[in-house]
C-alpha cells in the first residue's frame, strides 16, 4: 500500500488523521501572532553581508559601527528558556560607511550557551527559568546569557548581563574572548548591564547582591580606579542606575528580594505599600548619602541626571505601575501572548530641602537615552521608542521629548515594524544638544527583514534620511553602543 492509499484508509477506517511533520510545523507557525518574529530562533551566527539601501543616503560624516546585543536562542529540543531575558545573547554590529552598510551577528560563547547546546536543553536558571537539576553552576557567571547591552572600552566590546561578569568580544570579528575579571579578587562580582559614562570617558557601574552592592570605578581604558563595598537600605531589584556629575543615583523600588531561588524572578515580592526610594551617594565620599520618598513604581530603564544651580536634581524614566511584564510578561512573550503592560515616560525631581515628585506623562516610552556629551549635566531633550499600535506587544516609533516645551518629535514606522533602541551621532564639528543623527534598527513584520535607519535627531517626524534591509529577521534586541 502506497502512502496515499494508506491515509485514506485510515480516513475511511475512522481513525484520526495522520499530520506528518513538515505539517505539524506549518499548522503551529499559522497558528502564532505575526510578531512572533520578534522573538524567534537564530539557528546560529550570520557572516557578514552587505545592507540594500531601500531610502536615502548616508550622511556625510557618518561612519562607525552600531553594535547591539539581545537574546536570539530560546528553545531547544529537550526544553526551552521559560523567560524573553533568558535567550543566548547575539552581538550584532551594523557597521556604516560611505560606500554602504553591512550587518554581520555572532552568539556570545557562553558558559550557559555551551552547557545547554550540550545538553540539547536549556538546563540553565536565570531570571524566569527554573533550569534542570543536572545543570553546573559554581557562580553567576555559569547563568551568565551575556545578552543585555555592550560597552566599548580598552579596544575591547563588553556583553554585559546583570549578576555576572561581563564577556569580552572582539569589536572586529565579534569573536569571543571570555569572561572579563578586572582583577583576580573580583572574579564572579556583578556587574550590571548599564554603566554610567562621564563626557571624558570614565565609567561607574554598580553590581547587587541582596542588600549589598559594589561600586565600580574604571578609567577610559577599562582599567579599575577604585571599587567598593556599599550597603543598600534595602534589598530592590536594580536593572539600571543614573549619574549627576558629582551624584550617583539609586533607585530602590519595592520589588523586593525575600529569598533566593531559581528562576531568579520568583525570589522577588511586590510590596508597593513601602513606596519607591531614591539614594543619592556622592561619587567623592560615597558615605555621604541621602535618601528621598516616592511613591511605589515599578521600572528598568532611566534617563541621565543633572544637577540645578540651586541643588536640584532631575532625571527621567520610564516607570509601569507594578512589576507584571518582568513577571509574566516575558514569559507570554515566548508563547504568543501579548503582555498588556503600560510604561511611561516620567520626570523626576528631587528638592534640595527633601522632597521628592515624579510626574509621569501619558506618552508610551522606553530605552530613554540622550547626547552624551552631556552625561550628568543639564539637558533637556530626551530619545525614546514610542507609539503602541494594534495588539503588537511592542513599539512602533521613535521620538525625542523636550522638557521645555513638552512636545515630542514621534516618527510611526508603521503597525508592521518593531522598533529597537535609538542611539545619538553626534555630527562631527557640532557641540549642541542632539546636533548629530539617530541611528537604530526595527524589525519589519512584513518584510521578515531587519533594517537599519539612520533619522536628523533634529527632524525625527521627517522620517529616516537613510534606511538599509537586510535579507534576515532578527528578533528584537535590547541595548547598543555606538564606536566611530
Amino acid at each position: 500500500m502506497d502512502r496515499r492509499a494508506f491515509l485514506a484508509a485510515a480516513a475511511a477506517t475512522g481513525l484520526a488523521p495522520i499530520i506528518t511533520p513538515e505539517q505539524a510545523f506549518a499548522r503551529a507557525a499559522a497558528s502564532q501572532p505575526g510578531w512572533m518574529l520578534a522573538v524567534s530562533d537564530v539557528a546560529g551566527d550570520i557572516a557578514r553581508r552587505p545592507l540594500r539601501r531601500i531610502h536615502g543616503r548616508v550622511p556625510a560624516g557618518l561612519e562607525g559601527t552600531l553594535y547591539r546585543n539581545g537574546p536570539a536562542c530560546f528553545r531547544r529540543p529537550g526544553g526551552d528558556a521559560g523567560h524573553w531575558f533568558d535567550g543566548d545573547g547575539l552581538v550584532r554590529a551594523f557597521r556604516i560607511g560611505s560606500e554602504g552598510a553591512s550587518l554581520e551577528a555572532r552568539f556570545v560563547d557562553t558558559v550557559k550557551r555551551r552547557q545547554d547546546s550540550a545538553a540539547g536543553a536549556v538546563i540553565t536558571p536565570g531570571f524566569g527559568t527554573r533550569g534542570g537539576a543536572e545543570a553546573a553552576v559554581g557562580s553567576a557567571d555559569d547563568t551568565n546569557a551575556a545578552n543585555t547591552a555592550l560597552l566599548p572600552i580598552g579596544g575591547e566590546l563588553l556583553a554585559l548581563w546583570e549578576a555576572g561578569s561581563p564577556y569580552s568580544v572582539d569589536p572586529r570579528t565579534l569573536a569571543t574572548n571570555g569572561l572579563k575579571t578586572f582583577r583576580p579578587d573580583l572574579a564572579h562580582m556583578p556587574f550590571l548591564a548599564h554603566p554610567r559614562i562621564e563626557p571624558g570617558g570614565r565609567v561607574w557601574n554598580l553590581g547587587l547582591a541582596g542588600r549589598k552592592a559594589i561600586v565600580w570605578t574604571l578609567d577610559p581604558s577599562g582599567e579599575i580606579e577604585r571599587t567598593a563595598l556599599i550597603d543598600l537600605p534595602r534589598a530592590s531589584y536594580m536593572h539600571d542606575f543614573t549619574a549627576t556629575d558629582r551624584h550617583l543615583i539609586v533607585l530602590l523600588q519595592p520589588w523586593m528580594q525575600q529569598r533566593m531561588v531559581m528562576p531568579y524572578a520568583d525570589s522577588m515580592v511586590w510590596k508597593p505599600e513601602l513606596g519607591t526610594q531614591v539614594l543619592v551617594i556622592d561619587k567623592d565620599d560615597l558615605s555621604k548619602r541621602r535618601i528621598f520618598e516616592l511613591p511605589a513604581f515599578f521600572f528598568f530603564h532611566l534617563g541621565d541626571a543633572w544637577r540645578e544651580a540651586d541643588g536640584t536634581i532631575r532625571f527621567d524614566g520610564c516607570i509601569d505601575s507594578n512589576p507584571d511584564f518582568a513577571v509574566n510578561g516575558g514569559r507570554d512573550l515566548l508563547n504568543g501572548k501579548a503582555p498588556h503592560n503600560a510604561v511611561n515616560l516620567a520626570l523626576f525631581t528631587l528638592r534640595p530641602d527633601g522632597r521628592a515628585e515624579v510626574n509621569r506623562t501619558a506618552m508610551v516610552a522606553e530605552f530613554p537615552k540622550a547626547d552624551p556629551r552631556l552625561a550628568g549635566s543639564a539637558r533637556r531633550k530626551t530619545v525614546i521608542n514610542t507609539v503602541r499600535g494594534g495588539s503588537k506587544p511592542l513599539l512602533q516609533g521613535v521620538a525625542v521629548t523636550d522638557w521645555r516645551t513638552g512636545k515630542a518629535d514621534v516618527f510611526n514606522y508603521g503597525d508592521h515594524q518593531c522598533a529597537e533602541e535609538m542611539l545619538f551621532v553626534p555630527r562631527p564639528g557640532t557641540s549642541g544638544e542632539l546636533e548629530g543623527w539617530l541611528v537604530g534598527s526595527s524589525l519589519n513584520l512584513k518584510a521578515r527583514a531587519t533594517e537599519l535607519h539612520v533619522f536628523d535627531a533634529g527632524r525625527v517626524s521627517d522620517g529616516p534620511v537613510c534606511s538599509w534591509r537586510a535579507d534576515v529577521g532578527l528578533p528584537v534586541g535590547f541595548h547598543g553602543a555606538w564606536m566611530s
